[in-house]
């Protein structure tokens, strides 16, 4: 066990603070606020980096308006730390946490539940559930790690072991992105044959994170040069389903993300939602979308398989660019405009 909780009461940390939904650059400011204290299923772990990525931005500006109510606050947000996905060391922990231990290095997200609100990452400190955790390898930086939960879990859920098997040719649409990258070298690891679509100056990132075929969106579109896939993942979610109808095998799947490219995708108030759901409801009658019903591993599950792909190399995030809390506005514009060649990252 760490020190005693009784030693942490009254303590402060540096913290962004968000108390209103709008432009990070004016809704966001550091502040020094109370750290932390875990509760019984809990640690306390100093936070070395933390992931700026797209839930977080959608998140501090509250667009579209329907994640406003599922983050606990129509006006503002129920927790008012932005952040889900972290890396650091375990410095204090709670009386019935049994797997960590103080000193250990640590990465995951902050929260048990897949659901959208503020982690409250970005800031020097954050108490989470001991089962959102997994231990970093020793060879991956705490930046690297802080990247992969999120867009790891999205990118498992998606590549699941009956949609990914050795051979199968996939295409990933968005492949340099948070969730792209990742799945690219998940279906690499698993065997398929991977083309990677995205425009022109992040051809060379895909190549280097082992896409076999890479495609210039701005150049080629590839529903029209022939070619057949197994899978095609839309991470970018600018395509659809009636344009991909002639690029599937016979037992082809699409599998739309949903990316709501930071409020320019779609409509204000419900953004990727309807898409989604008509996908979901035509699931049961149309060839080409996965069959519902598949369990999902739990966070834990996921997190111990991103823990042994970045152990044994097949996973390798690139970082970008690192800001300080002060910055995270900052950081959130970069993000928003499309300019990173892999992920960007806050140390605290």
């Amino acid at each position: 066990m760490g020190e005693e909780a009784g030693d942490r009461m009254g303590a402060v940390m540096k913290a962004v603070v968000q108390e209103r939904y709008g432009s990070p650059d004016t809704v966001l400011e550091v502040r020094e606020v109370d750290k932390p204290v875990p509760a019984d299923h809990e640690v306390l772990v100093r936070v070395r980096a933390a992931s700026v990525h797209p839930d977080v931005w959608h998140l501090v500006t509250g667009r579209p308006y329907i994640l406003r109510p599922m983050s606990g606050g129509l006006l503002r947000p129920k927790d008012p730390i932005p952040g889900t996905d972290f890396a650091g060391e375990v410095v204090a922990a709670g009386r019935d946490v049994s797997r960590l231990e103080v000193g250990d290095e640590v990465f995951g997200e902050s929260f048990r539940e897949l659901q959208w609100k503020n982690g409250g990452t970005f800031a020097e400190y954050v108490a989470t559930p001991e089962e959102t955790l997994a231990r970093k390898p020793g060879g991956v930086s705490f930046e690297q790690a802080a990247t992969v939960p999120t867009a790891g879990i999205i990118a498992l859920n998606n590549l699941r072991g009956d949609r990914i098997q050795p051979g199968l040719s996939v295409l990933i649409n968005g492949a340099a992105g948070g969730v792209g990258s990742i799945a690219v070298q998940l279906a690499k690891a698993r065997g398929a044959q991977v083309t990677g679509v995205d425009r022109t100056e992040k051809l060379e990132l895909l190549r280097t994170l082992g896409a076999g075929h890479v495609i210039d969106y701005t150049r080629e579109d590839f529903t029209r040069n022939g070619e057949r896939y197994d899978l095609i993942l839309d991470v970018a979610s600018t395509l659809s389903l009636a344009a991909c109808k002639g690029s599937f095998t016979p037992t082809g799947i699409y599998v739309f993300i949903g990316h709501d490219h930071f409020g320019r995708g779609r409509g204000r108030v419900l953004g990727s939602l309807p898409p989604l759901l008509k996908l979901a409801a035509l699931r049961r009658f149309v060839q080409h979308l996965p069959a519902p019903g598949t369990p999902l591993p739990s966070k834990r599950d996921s997190m111990e398989v991103l823990r042994e792909l970045l152990a044994s190399g097949k996973l390798t995030p690139v970082v970008d660019r690192a800001f300080s809390l002060s910055e995270v506005p900052q950081a959130l514009r970069y993000l928003a405009e499309g300019c990173p060649l892999g992920r960007v990252v806050v140390r605290p």
